[in-house]
């Protein structure tokens, strides 16, 4: 785990046999520390590209195979296996014959359910015109199409005389209060004319059902073959039931035990072949490097060598932080990750947001609510399904569940720091408690907006320090005094302007003054002798960016004053003696403090993260890095199988 940094990447290299190539494969997959990459050039021009031959479709054929017979079955709870060689695997695989009945029940199951949806929908169509009373085979003629309707009953007649005007129409219709169900006979040479006018209207039309009867002998029969097409389908479930319960885990480990094969044969591809030995590069954690010498060792012995390989490639980028902390990488994540020779801005993060966020909201009942909802997010949403569709269906248009719950986490530290500055403010939806603040934000504001001053100074600095240790790491001396520049000038300017505020004027004797004024200069020329001209630019971002942290008292400020102003409303209007004055009162009660409590979640939490990817991370933090992705596999239903120790013969 390494603090503010991305865990050291080292590229290596590895040749050895290739009678040992599948166990070195094997044993890098199960390791799963090693990124693969494509072998270079220079290594190409001495050996060849390579894959894995006949074994190689082999094991693509009865993975897709098994893939169908998986996706056929119903599933069923996991019951991991092992299966020693690949050899081992394949004949597992072929002893297993059930492809033929289940493929032939989920094929009947396929039709049945392609039936079922036709019958369906011609029933509920034959329902809505029932006023028909005549065989259903008369509407169907060589030269005449016939098609079910509906339309508003306003605009019936219209239609019905623009059909009419281009078409030998025969109408038969019937009203439902402000329904009209009509049936439509028109030429077949018009039809297409019919419908394109039906479609500008808004009107949907249907072809009359393939039926000879009357749809009062045709519904009974097709709710029937309803019932036994259900019937049935509960048979083949029962049928598919009974052979999961049997094979599933099997067919299932099968199918992953060849995924993963299927996944080292891909990974031939990217190495180098010889006529007998082969080649292969990677990245690596440097810790990991031990385990992969040991892993590699185990199997081949000395017949395979590992080498480090000095290189400026850039490396892919492996985050690591403790829980607490891992849960905000969803913010870095989502603006960019890191390249593997910047610093992980993720602490930083998690310390300044929670902190933000609960200053510019600084109310214990908005923070108490948006914690107890963030716990029942985290929960999963434990009763949801009694709320109305659209409360839970408009989070799920933003993110996934997944990313909710994270969300939530990270909102937890931010809320209980709003609860303990509400109480400080003594600040409750907008109504104050019986005892006196010890912080009154509205009469505040003055000391307010310098302890946001200090918070921006303190930002600017740490993000100015950290580019110039980056840029120091990556040799860019003007780069490193641009910073530093940066640094002496922020300093210099916010304390300067607070010995002024402090002696509530410019006082040019002022020793403090003339010496930070000199640390501006001083800072000032820095930045010149570093960009010239353009340094102008960044003395005005430095000063913005300073400023830019007083935002936190003005969103503060801002929910405190509207939540008061709601709550002044509301209660003067429960005050004027009338019954609707009392619920006009508490319906603006109830709508104020939501449309609030809404605000109190994105306009602190969008304009926290805003303070710090903006004002700090610009300093410092680029990204658009490459995630590590080693070459390994998720598994459910098998576990490796254990290394074979080498031959000791030759």
């Amino acid at each position: 785990m390494a603090f503010l940094r991305p865990v050291r990447m080292v590229k290596v290299g590895l040749v050895g046999l290739k009678a040992d190539r599948a166990a070195i494969v094997a044993s890098l997959h199960d390791l799963g520390a090693v990124q693969l990459e494509p072998i270079r050039k220079e290594a190409l021009a001495l050996l060849e590209s390579d894959n894995g031959g006949d074994l190689h479709r082999k094991v693509a054929e009865e993975l897709l195979r098994f893939r169908t017979l998986k996706n056929a079955l119903p599933p069923s709870p996991p019951a991991p296996i092992s299966f020693g060689t690949l050899e081992d695997l394949l004949a597992v695989a072929g002893a297993v014959k059930v492809d033929g009945e289940v493929l032939e029940l989920k094929r009947e199951e396929d039709r049945l359910l392609t039936e079922r949806k036709q019958v369906v929908d011609t029933a509920e169509l034959l329902r809505r015109h029932q006023y028909h009373p005549g065989p259903l085979e008369l509407l169907r003629a060589k030269s005449v199409l016939a098609f079910f309707g509906e339309a508003p009953a306003e605009d019936f007649p219209s239609l019905r005389s623009q059909v009419e005007a281009i078409a030998e129409a025969a109408f038969s219709s019937h009203t439902e209060g402000k329904l009209v169900r009509f049936i439509v006979g028109v030429p077949a040479a018009n039809s297409d004319a019919v419908s394109r006018i039906a479609q500008q209207r808004g009107v949907k039309l249907a072809a009359v059902p393939d039926l000879a009867g009357p749809i009062s002998e045709e519904l009974p029969r097709l709710e029937a073959r309803g019932t036994e097409i259900d019937r049935r389908l509960a048979d083949l479930r029962t049928s598919l039931s009974k052979l999961s319960q049997s094979c599933y885990a099997q067919v299932a480990a099968i199918e992953e035990a060849l995924a993963i094969e299927n996944r080292k044969f891909e990974s031939y591809s990217r190495m180098g072949g010889g006529r007998a030995v082969f080649a292969v590069e990677g990245w690596v954690p440097e810790r990991a490097l031990p385990a992969l010498e040991k892993s590699v060792v185990a199997v081949a012995g000395d017949r395979a060598q590992i080498y480090r390989i000095p290189t400026n490639e850039e490396a892919p980028t492996l985050i690591e932080n403790p829980p607490g902390v891992r849960r905000f990488e969803f913010f870095i994540r989502f603006y960019a990750i890191p390249k593997s020779n910047e610093f992980d801005p993720t602490w930083i993060f998690a310390i300044a947001f929670p902190i933000f966020f609960g200053f510019m909201l600084g109310d214990w009942g908005y923070g108490l609510v948006i914690l107890l909802v963030s716990l029942w997010m985290i929960a999963g949403f434990p009763g949801g399904g009694r709320l109305p569709n659209f409360i839970t269906s408009l989070p799920k248009l933003i993110m996934g569940p997944q990313a909710m719950r994270t969300l939530a986490w990270t909102l937890l530290p931010g809320c209980v720091f709003a609860i303990g500055l509400g109480v400080v403010f003594n600040e409750c939806f907008g109504f104050h408690l019986p005892y006196t603040a010890f912080v009154q934000p509205d009469h505040s504001v003055g000391k307010l907006l310098v302890i946001a001053g200090y918070i921006g100074l303190v930002m600017v600095v740490v993000g100015f320090a950290l580019g110039a240790l980056l840029a120091y790491y990556q040799h860019h001396p003007k780069l490193v005094l641009l910073r530093i520049g940066g640094i002496l000038f922020a300093f210099g300017v916010a304390f300067a302007g607070l010995t002024v505020i402090r002696a509530g004027g410019i006082n040019g004797h002022s020793p403090s003054l003339l010496a930070f004024i000199g640390i501006s200069l001083v800072g000032l020329a820095c930045m010149f002798a570093a960009e010239g001209g353009r340094a102008l630019l960044g003395l005005i971002e430095v000063v913005s960016h300073i400023l830019s942290y007083t935002r936190l008292v003005g969103i503060l400020l801002a929910s405190v004053i509207l939540a008061s102003v709601i709550d002044q409303e509301s209660w003067g209007a429960t005050h004027n003696g009338t019954i609707l004055g009392l619920v006009l009162g508490l319906v603006m009660l109830l709508f104020g403090q939501v449309f609030v409590l809404i605000l109190a979640v994105f306009e602190p939490g969008i304009q926290g993260a805003r303070l710090i990817f903006v004002e700090q991370f610009s300093k410092f933090y680029e990204g658009n890095g490459r995630p590590f992705e080693p070459f390994r596999s998720a598994r459910k239903f098998t576990v490796a199988a254990p290394a074979v120790a080498p031959s000791t013969s030759r």
